[in-house]
């Protein structure tokens, strides 16, 4: 893998993050506003009396309220991240008395690279794994396991924790807040899409279920399941492109950041080896929040699951890394 400087890759995290911005926001109006003109097209009784005139005055009178619903729950989101990844995670903050030995680490290998120490955070499981989150110095928080303190040599844990300050250096973070936020609002409005489909298919749209007899019930139905179907499909899509503008290659430079942080390479594949050996944690479930961590803590059984995931992922491989590492 050519060198590549903390600064370029800062640039490079902060010009996806740009692209983030502004791809999620045109997509999201693109569904709108193909949204529209189907529903137009559907509501004549000829299509000669369709109008894409018609479609673009509804689209342009709906944008303000979509940017601003979107724009009000991204912020919220955005600086609201920390306390939803601590809910997500069950971590807590890590006091310097209650474990000295960690703090001393962080600290030091702080002051080695010339950044502010960021908060710690714990999460109380015999699990090992770890992951740093944050958007700026007031924000930015290595979370570690107590397993992954109990478990690991001193050596190997500077290693872990030299790699998540390496995120943190690398502005790693502040993409992947970014990503979940979208990946969140996406999904959201997807299930509510369907949800609310599907309660109108049940009880018609009231507190009863369906008469059959409906008029123009079902003609109804069918579109509004097509229309769901095809947002659904569309936010799924979106989840699969910002995992892919995610590189890979940022974890490369995360294992080689703490690698040179700790001074220890094999100190480093020594504890990758035994995270993935032992990275399961039975309380995350969301899959974005999942990404965060150093090595995906959750296991996957099923072969077409796992393909999936492989190819959408946003690590590489955990043997691909150690290799990596026992090269230098």
């Amino acid at each position: 893998m050519s060198y590549v400087g903390i600064h370029t890759q800062q640039v490079r995290n902060n010009t996806k993050s740009i692209l983030l911005l502004i791809g999620f926001p045109v997509i999201l109006l693109g569904m709108v506003y193909a949204f529209i003109a189907i529903m137009t097209y559907l509501s004549v009784t000829d299509p000669i009396y369709f109008d894409w005139r018609d479609v673009t005055g509804t689209f342009l009178t709906a944008v303000p309220i979509v940017v601003g619903v979107v724009a009000i729950w991204f912020m919220i989101a955005y600086w609201g991240n920390t306390s939803m990844i601590r809910r997500a995670t069950g971590a807590r903050p890590l006091e310097r008395r209650e474990n000295p030995r960690v703090y001393n680490i962080v600290e030091n290998l702080s002051m080695s690279c010339g950044m502010d120490m960021p908060k710690v955070n714990v999460i109380d499981t015999p699990e090992l794994n770890a992951f740093a989150s944050g958007i700026d110095k007031d924000s930015y928080t290595v979370t570690v396991t107590t397993g992954i303190c109990n478990r690991l040599t001193d050596d190997e844990l500077a290693g872990v924790i030299g790699h998540e300050l390496t995120h943190i250096r690398n502005r790693d973070t502040r993409l992947l807040i970014v990503s979940i936020i979208f990946v969140g609002i996406m999904s959201t409005l997807s299930s509510l899409t369907i949800r609310l489909v599907w309660n109108t298919f049940v009880y018609g749209g009231g507190g009863r279920r369906r008469n059959s007899n409906d008029k123009g019930g079902g003609v109804s139905i069918i579109v509004a399941l097509l229309i769901a179907a095809v947002l659904a499909a569309l936010g799924y899509f979106f989840t699969m492109l910002t995992r892919f503008a995610i590189s890979r290659k940022r974890e490369y430079m995360a294992d080689a950041g703490g690698a040179e942080l700790c001074g220890q390479p094999l100190a480093l594949a020594s504890a990758l080896r035994k995270i993935s050996a032992d990275p399961a944690l039975a309380n995350v479930e969301r899959q974005d929040v999942a990404q965060l961590f150093i090595i995906h803590p959750q296991q996957l059984t099923s072969s077409v699951t796992s393909f999936m995931n492989n190819l959408f992922s946003t690590h590489p491989s955990t043997e691909s890394r150690i290799a990596y590492l026992e090269q230098f």
